[in-house]
């Protein structure tokens, strides 16, 4: 084997594994897994993938490939963006960060602060997933992530 073949076989390698991270970090055990590790941590069973969920929420992720912009399409779902290689593992990541913004004895978030992708992760009752990723014009990465059934209930504690 020439050295020419032995160097092309080495980028495709090294392409190969690069793909491989990405979509490592995107399947729906990975989006599961950060779900599923903030309930058990707060005392509440895990959720399942649901396809159609999937599906709805990769439908709308592919709508928004024009403008890339956070626009809720309803009521339970979680919306993120971001450059490089924003994965959905970072994006579930994000909002399981906002978890010191919740105070649990008032049901409420912080003054002037994000809590609700949180709550919407760790409400008990929301028991199926299903989240879609999507490369948007602009280079930078849309994830949509559907609840069901939806969470984050005026009055009402996620657990």
């Amino acid at each position: 084997m020439g050295l020419f073949n032995i160097s092309l076989l080495l980028i495709c390698f090294m392409v190969l594994a690069i793909f491989h991270s990405c979509d490592a970090q995107n399947s729906p055990q990975d989006y599961l897994a950060v779900h599923n590790d903030a309930r058990a941590q707060v005392g509440v069973g895990p959720m399942s993938w649901d396809a159609s969920l999937a599906t709805r929420a990769q439908n709308y992720a592919n709508s928004r490939i024009g403008d890339c912009n956070l626009i809720q399409s309803g009521a339970g779902e979680s919306l993120a963006k971001g450059e490089g290689d924003y994965t959905g593992r970072r994006a579930v990541q994000s909002w399981v960060s906002e978890k010191p913004n919740y105070n649990y004895a008032t049901n409420q978030c912080a003054s002037e602060k994000v809590c609700r992708h949180y709550t919407q992760i760790v409400w008990s009752n929301s028991v199926r997933l299903g989240c879609g990723r999507a490369l948007c014009n602009n280079g930078w990465w849309f994830i949509s992530c559907n609840y069901d059934p939806v969470g984050n209930w005026v009055g009402q504690r996620p657990y």
